[in-house]
């Protein structure tokens, strides 16, 4: 890997290129010092412009002199050039994490902000950029600037990136901006005027919110009535409000010597670190140099959402307001010490950190424990010490995080599907150009062969096992929302109905099927291959769970669900519409609770080794969210399943239905054979031979490149009529996208066939070509011929 604070070795520049990096310094000096001589708030703006015009003389300083055609060479055992050291200089000024690397993606700087964001482990950058950042890579160098988010260590990270110059060897300018995170403090403002304010002022509390400078941000009622005249003229620090005289309370400046004593509790933002920004709660000193009045105390922590408890020197329990009786789990018992509420093994350092905050000087801190109500689930308790409020010693801070807990193994979970699904769909990708050779040798092999030939058979075996291998892949891309579909208008009784002639056969004798169809049924706009298959998987699961019973009743019903009924049903994640619904329920012996959350999970079975892959349900889950549906599933253990299927209403004019049943009797009547010239591109040479083989056999004459730099020269050189271009979409050094922009240029009504294993849905939004068409790996010679053929015939 190239290190980071390399030199590059430079030859001397000319007299005027000499002088550039300090003259842009210089005037980003002046005038950020200009901009400082305005005052008030345009310092920060000094600023930002310093750091811009310094970062882009430094980077400018390195691109001049690749646009000067000098030789720069990595040089690890020399001491880094002037204009490395100014780069270097210039990205330690950002907050945010910046590196710079060379147009490979191969790291040339980082500043430390990266370093401490980015482990060695999970670097987004590195020798060579990754595949999955190649898309971002590749936009930055065509447009200049380009944002996206990168997968890192299973994290979706923001990250923008820029290239600098325009010579032949750009440098490009990679930031990785921090992700947003709430306004703690923009948000205790708004408690602290607003409601939370009242009910303290109505307990007698004074509440004032302050920042990290000490400075005033907002206050409740009283507060501001007595601290603040009627207007102030900037934001007071809290040392201009209040003062601490010999009788150790604290005082309103604004009351003079006549205001009543109080006594303070800070209570920080952020626990974790002392003297923060937090509100200040003050109420009124008895002349003992308690608190007020002990019911004051317990008013003002049963409003507050922590969690809070009051210990004694002693670490006894004082008070604990409702919050923090349901963090810890405790009921109507009472709980006299805080090393009560967890497990034995963190009863120690509980006490511990209590009596030392309780006896020493006044600080916070949190430590991890596990409580005996969930002791697989670590919590932070905050320990802060307290003085000046009677007997109470120590405040703790305990937050129920269930709910954040719940969170945390959702995204984790959402997480790994997500890395499972690129997983399956890369693994599909590659396996569907095997899969296309093999089916496409058969398809040819078996011209030469009439079913009476002895190899006949054996050749029929080859392409049936290469079928079903397809279907494997298919099942891979459905659960990665990755396959393609093959919409169309249908209504969902006909799929029923042609589905379950196989279906009596699939569920055997034990199992008696039902079938009722509903009136009014709207059409859907789905693929009827993958409709079929979600039946048939969930057919097949239900059988199943019945065999347990010795038999039962397989229920299939198809209705309307109207947009009323949808609101009524009062569901977050169903939006209210019309919907076309089908149910698939059983008898059998249900789902416990338990595993009915996991179910649509990658591999989840439990069915005995070697009678479930576990993409059953998965592969069901996919095709319906691609299709824009919702499946539910409902379930009581020994009473059975019940499955229902949501598909959006689609609204068709019966002119294009008409139109469209024309077109299809249109397409079925057409030969398969053509004449002209055809450009085949594809990097794979054993899908480059079938495909070539097809063609010329079906009359046309077949030119062929393996990458799109040589299928550009061939466009070029030759003097034949191109009548279409079939291409491989991901292709090493210049994909078919890039590849058929520049030969539109030449050639603007060149029609375009594209082909991949991956989803035609996944790859059109990259693919900002106008009238391209689309044909999925695997597929057939007929396929092939098939869809060549509607190309040509669609231009003519």
């Amino acid at each position: 890997m190239l290190d980071r604070h390399a030199a590059l070795a430079v030859e001397p520049r000319e007299p005027g290129q000499k002088w550039l990096g300090p003259l842009l310094a210089g005037a980003a000096l002046v005038s950020a010092a200009l901009l400082v001589g305005e005052g008030g708030d345009m310092g920060w703006v000094a600023g930002a412009f310093l750091f811009g015009a310094f970062l882009f003389g430094a980077l400018s300083l390195l691109v001049s002199r690749n646009q000067d055609n000098v030789r720069a060479e990595q040089v690890e055992s020399r001491a880094p050039t002037e204009e490395f050291a100014l780069a270097a200089a210039a990205l330690k000024l950002s907050t945010d994490a910046a590196a710079v690397t060379d147009v490979e993606g191969r790291l040339l700087l980082a500043n430390p902000a990266f370093d401490k964001r980015f482990s060695d482990k999970n670097q987004p950058l590195g020798a060579s950029i990754a595949p999955a950042h190649e898309g971002l890579r590749a936009a930055a160098l065509r447009d200049g600037r380009a944002r996206d988010k990168l997968a890192v260590a299973n994290q979706q990270v923001d990250s923008e990136i820029m290239r600098v110059g325009s010579g032949r060897e750009p440098l490009l300018l990679w930031r990785f901006p921090p992700a947003d995170h709430p306004d703690r403090l923009a948000i205790s403002a708004q408690r602290v005027a607003g409601e939370t304010g009242d009910r303290l002022a109505a307990a007698g509390v004074l509440a004032a919110l302050i920042d990290d400078r000490g400075r005033l941000v907002a206050a409740n009622r009283p507060f501001a009535q007595r601290a603040l005249p009627e207007k102030p003229p900037r934001s007071p620090s809290l040392g201009e409000l209040l003062e601490q005289r010999d009788d150790g309370c604290l005082h309103l400046v604004h009351e003079g010597e006549g205001g009543r004593a109080l006594r303070g509790v800070h209570v920080p933002l952020d626990p974790s670190i002392e003297g923060g920004a937090g509100t200040l709660l003050l109420f009124e000193a008895s002349e003992s140099g308690g608190a007020a009045a002990s019911d004051n105390i317990q008013a003002l922590i049963e409003l507050l959402p922590l969690g809070l408890a009051l210990v004694d020197r002693d670490g006894r329990f004082l008070t604990m307001n409702a919050a923090f009786r349901q963090a810890g789990g405790i009921g109507e018992e009472r709980v006299s010490y805080p090393g009560d509420l967890v497990v034995k093994e963190d009863k120690g350092i509980v006490a511990d950190t209590v009596r030392r905050h309780a006896r020493g000087p006044a600080m916070s801190g949190d430590i991890a424990v596990r409580l005996t109500k969930n002791p697989k689930e670590p919590v932070a308790l905050t320990v802060a010490g307290l003085r000046g409020i009677g007997d109470a010693a120590v405040l703790l801070l305990l937050k129920d995080n269930s709910e954040e807990a719940k969170l945390k193994r959702q995204i984790a979970q959402a997480t790994k599907m997500q890395a499972v699904g690129q997983l399956a769909g890369g693994v599909a990708h590659d396996f569907n150009n095997i899969l296309t050779a093999i089916i496409g040798h058969c398809d040819l092999m078996l011209m030469r062969h009439t079913p009476g030939d002895s190899d006949y058979g054996d050749i029929q075996q080859i392409k049936s096992n290469s079928n079903r291998a397809a279907g494997l892949t298919r099942q891979l891309l459905a659960f990665s929302r990755q396959q393609t579909l093959r919409p169309q208008v249908l209504q969902v009784a006909d799929v029923v109905a042609e589905v379950s002639h196989l279906l009596k056969r699939l569920l055997g004798e034990t199992v008696e099927l039902k079938v009722k169809h509903g009136r009014d049924v709207g059409l859907v706009r789905a693929d009827p291959g993958q409709l079929e298959q979600v039946i048939v998987n969930l057919a097949v699961n239900a059988r199943d769970a019945m065999m347990e019973k010795g038999g039962g009743v397989l229920t299939i019903q198809t209705y309307k669900v109207r947009a009323d009924q949808v609101a009524d049903l009062g569901s977050e994640i169903l939006p209210v519409a019309d919907y076309s619904a089908f149910s698939i329920s059983d008898t059998g012996s249900g789902i416990p609770p338990a595993v009915l959350g996991k179910i649509f999970e990658p591999f989840f079975t439990t069915k005995e080794v070697g009678k479930g892959t576990g993409l059953g349900l998965s592969t069901v889950y996919g095709i319906v969210k691609q299709s824009g549906g919702y499946i539910f599933a409902d379930s009581k253990v020994g009473e059975g399943t019940s499955f229902v299927i949501y598909l959006p209403v689609h609204e068709v004019a019966e002119e294009d239905r008409v139109r469209a049943n024309a077109k299809t009797k249109e397409e079925k009547e057409e030969e398969l054979w053509g004449q002209g010239t055809i450009l085949l591109v594809e990097d794979e040479p054993m899908v480059r031979t079938v495909a070539e083989r097809a063609l010329t056999r079906h009359g046309y004459s077949v030119l062929t490149a393996t990458n799109g730099e040589e299928a550009l020269e061939i466009l070029e050189t030759t003097e034949e009529e191109i009548a279409l271009l079939v291409s491989d979409v991901v292709m090493p050094m210049m994909d078919g996208p890039t590849m058929g922009r520049e030969a539109r240029k030449e050639r603007p009504g060149l029609p375009i066939l594209f082909m991949s294993g991956y989803a035609e849905e996944q790859l059109r939004n990259s693919i900002d070509i106008d009238n391209v068409d689309f044909l999925p790996k695997p597929f057939s010679v007929q396929e092939l011929a098939e869809a060549v053929r509607g190309v040509l015939a669609k231009k003519d």
